[in-house]
């Protein structure tokens, strides 16, 4: 029992940043399908603006859950005022962009140009994008904790 004890206390970040992150997907999907049910046509060409607005704001909402729960209880960030926690916001969000991107190059080259398996270089992508996204917010965005 000690040794488990210790595990977890070893791995509380990475189990804490697990666990937020299912609830961020859950917070995503729940926006996007109650939005979803409205279903309003708003079209150019072949482009619903409407759904486009519905995974910008599903989005939007769950970056901002994420970085809360972050900040609070993954990485337990001492930041305190506006504009120091506005920093850890913008390098948060300019993390999860850039890995977004980084997903979207991916899924592009290996889906759309060398043909590869589309599910097999989505998991790929997104196990990336997690790494990627603890990594970035462990040590660029939410650092006061050990600085201070």
């Amino acid at each position: 029992m000690e040794k488990i004890k210790e595990i977890l206390k070893k791995n509380r970040s990475i189990i804490l940043y697990l666990l937020f992150g299912g609830l961020t997907t859950v917070v995503d999907l729940a926006i996007r399908f109650s939005l979803y049910l409205i279903d309003i046509e708003i079209t150019v060409g072949d482009i619903n603006l409407y759904r486009r607005a519905v995974d910008v704001l599903a989005w939007i909402c769950a970056v901002l859950f994420a970085f809360y729960t972050n900040r609070i209880w993954v990485f337990g960030s001492t930041a305190k005022g506006f504009v120091p926690i506005l920093r850890e916001l913008v390098a948060f969000a300019g993390g999860r962009i850039g890995t977004f991107l980084l997903q979207e190059g991916i899924l592009f080259l290996f889906c759309n140009i060398l043909h590869q398996n589309d599910f097999v270089w989505s998991v790929i992508a997104a196990v990336l994008v997690v790494i990627l996204n603890y990594v970035i917010s462990k040590l660029l965005v939410f650092r006061s904790k050990k600085e201070n």
